[in-house]
């Protein structure tokens, strides 16, 4: 007489899955965390990295010119983060030329000569003479960032649709948290924000709650860049104070906290760059900046 015995399947119950599960979700909340801030970190290094090779290509730029690039915005379409691109791969991206004026149309500030003439138009019999007078690019152009700053064709994107009062037809230097996807070429790009520049008035170290000439940095620098930013955006950003006063850039971004004996700026002797940071609006507590 055969006998059959039954094996009985195992399997797990009901409870024992619901007890894995929520094993799995406890680890999951605890590792996004972890990475999220992996990740933060490890752009901001690279944020800073870029900083320090701008920094480098400014040094640069003083040991040919015996001064570091202004920032003033002196016309009402070209501001410091402009002048910033221009100085370190050329307005128009073939280097610097020495003659410049920092005009956004790469004229004399008269407008009656061409400082950059258009090195692919073989009418100009000056293209190549011009082109051997040009420095630089004190960054690598593969790598630097750059994007023009509005579309002045429907085949040439740019960061903003509207860049009123600033020229089109200029790049600037963007950060790498990028964040504004823009078709080149029919390949999809990254583009993060501009990267603001102020020099410093090396003459003065005063620093007061308004836009004097004696202030050792000026707001207005880049000021009308940020508010391109802002109709784009649909935000507030904190470094631009609506009120003028701008006692918020004087109190978190020019007073050296350290000092106590008297207001004292950072970086008296040179200048300031500032990237938004990963949230993309200057003025906030991620803002990386060179000091």
């Amino acid at each position: 007489m055969k006998m059959f015995v039954k094996h009985k399947k195992s399997a797990f119950t009901l409870v024992e899955l619901l007890a894995v599960l929520g094993i799995i979700a406890i680890l999951v909340a605890l590792l996004i965390p972890a990475v999220t801030m992996v990740r933060k970190m490890a752009r901001e290094t690279q944020q800073k990295a870029q900083l320090t090779t701008i920094e480098m290509g400014l040094t640069a730029f003083k040991n040919d010119y015996g001064d570091y690039p202004p920032s003033e915005w002196e016309q009402p379409d070209y501001c410091g983060a402009q002048k910033l691109c221009e100085a370190l791969v050329g307005w128009d991206l073939l280097g610097f030329h020495p003659k410049s004026e920092f005009t956004s149309d790469g004229k004399t500030k008269d407008g009656n000569r061409e400082i950059y003439p258009d090195p692919l138009d073989p009418s100009d019999p000056d293209d190549e003479k011009n082109l051997k007078e040009r420095r630089g690019p004190y960054l690598e152009l593969a790598t630097a960032n750059v994007f023009r700053l509005g579309n002045i064709s429907t085949n040439e994107p740019g960061l903003f649709n509207d860049t009123t009062p600033l020229e089109r037809d200029t790049f600037v230097i963007c950060d790498v948290f990028g964040k504004k996807s823009i078709t080149i070429s029919t390949k999809s790009v990254k583009a993060g924000a501009p990267i603001l520049y102020y020099r410093a008035n090396t003459s003065s170290k005063t620093i007061e709650n308004s836009t004097t000439s004696k202030n050792i940095y000026n707001p207005l620098d880049n000021r009308v860049l940020i508010n391109v930013k802002e109709r784009d955006d649909g935000k507030q950003h904190p470094l631009e104070d609506p009120s003028g006063s701008y006692s918020f850039f004087y109190d978190d971004y020019i007073r050296d906290p350290k000092v106590t004996t008297m207001d004292w700026p950072y970086r008296p002797d040179s200048y300031i760059l500032i990237s938004a940071g990963v949230d993309g609006l200057y003025g906030t507590s991620d803002d990386i900046c060179n000091f």
